[in-house]
């Protein structure tokens, strides 16, 4: 995989993606190997971020890479008026890998031909989040034992929700039966669904959360993103629309687990946090080691 963009996670191949998951699995045994010494990692994000930015920086850190770029677009040059071209253009003589989350979808795209160097997409606009997916999947296989034949709930924003678009092409790769729930102007992209079919595989769609959580094995829940609305009413009217309390798992199964990107807003309770099944805050910690395992394969050094 050495100098391979990921903009989509059909960049990868299934074996290529678990050949990631499998050095991830090294990585979170020791973490510190100064591997990457010498190299320097571009981190532009022309959006905000926590989560993605801070563990591709520390994943770089802890393999001895120097990290530059900016956290949001007002302290660059496209403030000036750059193309983002341009910008692409000149980061590509100064580093040797470049990170990038902008909130235009076919931003990554474009800017990975445009590229001198390496590209990995940490988010381009509602369309596709590749690195979250694969963490998204270290996880699942981490706290199932398996990503084959599993029932799998996405909840919230499944029209914008970057993540959700992601992990379902990805787990159409292992018999998944996928539980769709959201309102109904936040439903899934017809597109998505259209892939899942193709795969020959099943897709439910629900209005109600509790309808599911019995049936499935991974409890996905997402935030509606107000960035992403046009209309502030339209966002008003759906904000509430799920709110996972620690009531509601009584019935859950017990290998059950629940994951969410994160940030969230009000969509998982506070008192969720201390139950078994609450999984998401070491799921943003399996990101650390997904991403040293990107750094590694695309640098080429493992």
């Amino acid at each position: 995989m050495k100098n391979k963009n990921l903009v989509s996670i059909n960049d990868y191949t299934r074996d290529e993606q678990i050949q990631i998951l499998d050095l991830a699995e090294e990585f979170e045994k020791q973490p510190s190997q100064r591997i990457l010494e010498g190299y320097v990692v571009a981190s532009l994000f022309f959006e905000p971020s926590t989560r993605t930015r801070l563990s591709f920086e520390s994943a770089a850190c802890h393999l001895g890479a120097k990290v530059i770029g900016f956290s949001e677009p007002g302290s660059s040059s496209l403030k000036k008026g750059e193309s983002l071209r341009d910008t692409i253009l000149m980061v590509s003589n100064y580093a040797d890998i470049i990170v990038m989350r902008h909130p235009r979808e076919g931003s990554a795209r474009f800017a990975s031909e445009v590229a001198t160097i390496p590209l990995i997409n940490a988010g381009d606009g509602a369309n596709q989040h590749p690195t979250q997916t694969l963490l998204d999947m270290y996880s699942i296989r981490k706290t199932q034992g398996s990503l084959d034949n599993l029932n799998v709930a996405f909840v919230g924003d499944l029209k914008y929700g970057r993540t959700v678009h992601s992990l379902a092409i990805a787990l159409s790769n292992y018999n998944t039966t996928f539980h769709l729930v959201s309102p109904p102007e936040l439903k899934m992209p017809s597109s998505v669904k259209k892939y899942i079919k193709d795969s020959n595989l099943s897709y439910y769609q629900y209005t109600d959360l509790q309808e599911v959580i019995s049936k499935v094995d991974i409890l996905y829940m997402t935030r509606i993103q107000k960035e992403r609305f046009s209309d502030p009413i339209e966002y008003e009217r759906v904000k509430n629309s799920y709110v996972l309390r620690n009531n509601m798992l009584k019935d859950a199964r017990p290998n059950m687990r629940i994951l969410h990107p994160l940030p969230r807003v009000n969509e998982i309770a506070v008192d969720v946090d201390e139950n078994p099944k609450a999984y998401y805050f070491t799921q943003a910690l399996n990101g650390v080691f997904v991403r040293q395992a990107l750094l590694a394969s695309i640098l080429g050094v493992k």
